[in-house]
């Protein structure tokens, strides 16, 4: 496959051109356009522009920093992996090695799914440098296959030997609810998972004080019912201080929180009541849901017990 998540390709047979978003199978690749839809399109089919090339390398940003740490103290902390959006093509993240020590990195990620290893990297990373390793569709993180990191520092001039960083995960959508900060190295908003181990420093204080605190509770996901009911008497007892507008945002925020949560908990449908009206908000639910990766299909709900108020949503 010559074409690569986030390449700007233009269709050879019709007038269309935008963004790889999908790497379908070996012939096959998804392209969004500026409609925000994604087509899928013999790799034969497109051809790149002349100009453009992939986010990662349009920024020159596939390894950049000093190959020799600059003179001063030696850092020795501060290896993450990132994770950040395509600028044109938001559903798409890419993934970077970010370097903030002194050290040089040789390092190289296998991927493993069904069983099959695969090699996606191999490469080395200066200091106070970075490099894109991955790339992915963000809507299909619980297909992504499970993540082998291995991290060795390196450094020319004397310092403490540092040890080889092995790193296994395998991403769920929960890793990514959290909001986007801004990462080390790459100056870009995105995730952030930390590679080495930070150094322990100790504030006898606050060590007195957690003696006192009770723990904090882990945050979860909550589990939506099958039917949400989206009526704005349902979800604020104050609505008749709401204009229409107001109204309508908080609806589909809702919308979207309760959508989120099914495709987190892997459910396999879930219904949405928004009620017949003027038909905005059904309009703007078949909208999104028209553009969710993650919908197989959606349609009326049992009329015999909604009417027209109602839409089923299947999950793949």
């Amino acid at each position: 496959m010559k074409y690569k998540l986030g390449d700007f390709v233009r269709f050879v047979d019709e007038n269309y051109e935008g963004y790889v978003t999908r790497i379908i199978d070996e012939q096959m690749i998804g392209v969004t356009g500026n409609d925000d839809f994604e087509i899928p399109v013999l790799a034969s089919k497109v051809t790149h522009v002349h100009g453009h090339r992939a986010e990662g390398e349009a920024n020159g940003r596939a390894e950049t920093g000093a190959d020799i740490p600059a003179a001063g103290a030696f850092i020795e902390k501060g290896i993450y992996l990132g994770v950040a959006p395509d600028k044109k093509a938001p559903s798409v993240v890419h993934f970077y090695i970010l370097n903030e020590t002194s050290y040089q990195l040789f390092a190289t990620l296998t991927t493993q799914k069904d069983q099959t290893l695969k090699g996606e990297y191999a490469g080395t990373v200066a200091a106070k440098g970075q490099a894109q390793i991955y790339s992915g569709q963000l809507a299909d993180v619980q297909l992504w296959p499970q993540f082998l990191l291995q991290v060795l520092p390196y450094a020319s001039r004397p310092a403490a030997m540092p040890k080889a960083i092995t790193w296994n995960e395998k991403f769920k959508a929960k890793d990514f609810a959290d909001p986007k900060k801004t990462l080390p190295v790459l100056k870009e908003a995105g995730w952030l998972f930390r590679l080495d181990e930070p150094e322990l420093v100790i504030d006898p204080q606050q060590l007195k004080e957690s003696f006192y605190k009770s723990p904090v509770e882990k945050v979860e996901v909550t589990k939506p019912h099958s039917e949400v009911d989206l009526h704005i008497e349902k979800l604020d007892s104050n609505y008749q201080q709401l204009n229409g507008s107001e109204i309508l945002n908080m609806q589909l925020t809702w919308f979207k929180k309760s959508l989120d949560s099914a495709i987190v908990h892997q459910l396999p449908e879930i219904t949405f009541i928004h009620g017949a009206g003027n038909g905005i908000l059904r309009h703007e639910l078949h909208k999104q849901l028209g553009k969710n990766p993650k919908v197989k299909t959606f349609m009326d709900a049992r009329k015999e017990k909604f009417g027209y108020g109602a839409t089923k949503v299947m999950l793949k």
